[in-house]
């Protein structure tokens, strides 16, 4: 953000970053953002997302492993080599498909891989995590949506603070 001087940095994990607030982490300043966005409209929270919700998100996903670099490696092989992807690695590895995405990266506090997709749906946000997850987690079976282990695969929107 520095280099470039951006106004907000934002990560899936719910971390916030303000140029103005010395380029620091704030939940508190990120919320009064929503509030005041919140309070010039008259719908809910939902109606003022929606304009901005492009992809299905599968929320942060964490898989436990004993060699993050070697796994990361792995999913990086296998899909490296398709037809119209893209790498980058300048946060863990993130891979770029037609209309989807994904991240794959290691915990900084904790021994895990931390997953995030989006797709323009359901089903191939469900088709891309799963692939994703048999090379992390090398489990045939993956627990589906709504399963231990993983959130629902639909949209997620916020409910808290809407009002009719």
């Amino acid at each position: 953000m520095a280099s470039t001087w951006a106004i907000f940095g934002g990560e899936h994990s719910g971390h916030f970053y303000f140029r103005d607030f010395w380029f620091a982490d704030s939940g508190m300043l990120a919320a009064m953002h929503v509030l005041a966005a919140l309070g010039s409209q008259p719908g809910p929270l939902s109606a003022l997302l929606a304009e901005y919700s492009r992809y299905t998100a599968s929320g942060e996903i964490n898989s436990e492993v004993s060699d993050p670099a070697a796994v990361t490696a792995a999913v990086r092989e296998s899909f490296a080599s398709r037809a119209g992807i893209t790498i980058d690695e300048l946060d863990g590895l993130t891979v770029t498909g037609a209309g989807w995405w994904f991240n794959l990266r290691p915990s900084n506090t904790e021994p895990l891989l931390r997953l995030n997709v989006e797709a323009p749906d359901a089903a191939q946000l469900a088709t891309i995590r799963d692939e994703v997850l048999h090379l992390v987690r090398g489990d045939p079976a993956q627990p589906g949506p709504g399963q231990a282990g993983h959130p629902p695969a639909g949209p997620r929107t916020p409910t808290f603070l809407e009002t009719p």
